[in-house]
């Protein structure tokens, strides 16, 4: 955790996604395409890629009351591991977001799974225990919606 305070958030989701290992990897893994991938992304942009490091911008769909969020974060990928951490650098409400991706092939697929660890600063519009009850509500949402599309990729593959 960073600075090594302990997690007062935390979100842990798997989903199993049936289609080969490589597909699954590539797609989860291509930044520039999460407004299609992710239903909550207006845009992905790449600030800077260094082999398996990129630093990139998000910015989400607005929100019922027309907001949108934006935020930058760094992701180091190991496909050979099957691992990708990542955290959020412009952390805007958060002390910090600390992200762990872990893909695991099995018999029915790749697991493939989302642990969250994150503190709000004091005075955020919601508390810890309210974050991590809105992003298991969105986690699974943006899991199943992944996992569809993966899976309509590998068919036609």
């Amino acid at each position: 955790m960073a600075n090594g305070a302990s997690s007062a958030g935390h979100v842990d989701n798997s989903i199993v996604i049936a289609a080969p290992y490589d597909l699954v990897w590539e797609m989860t893994n291509d930044v520039p395409s999460w407004p299609a991938l992710f239903s909550e992304y207006a845009s992905a942009e790449v600030l800077q890629h260094d082999g398996d490091t990129i630093t990139f911008r998000l910015t989400t769909v607005p929100d019922d009351d027309g907001a949108q969020w934006s935020w930058v974060s760094e992701r180091r990928m190991d496909k050979e591991q099957g691992t990708v951490r990542a955290h959020r650098v412009e952390r805007g409400p958060f002390a910090y977001m600390e992200i762990f991706w872990e893909y695991r092939p099995t018999a029915e697929g790749v697991r493939m799974r989302w642990v969250q660890d994150f503190h709000l600063n004091p005075g955020a519009p919601l508390d810890d225990a309210a974050m991590e009850e809105r992003m298991n509500r969105n986690t699974v949402i943006q899991m199943e919606r992944i996992k569809e599309l993966v899976e309509q990729r590998a068919q036609r593959s």
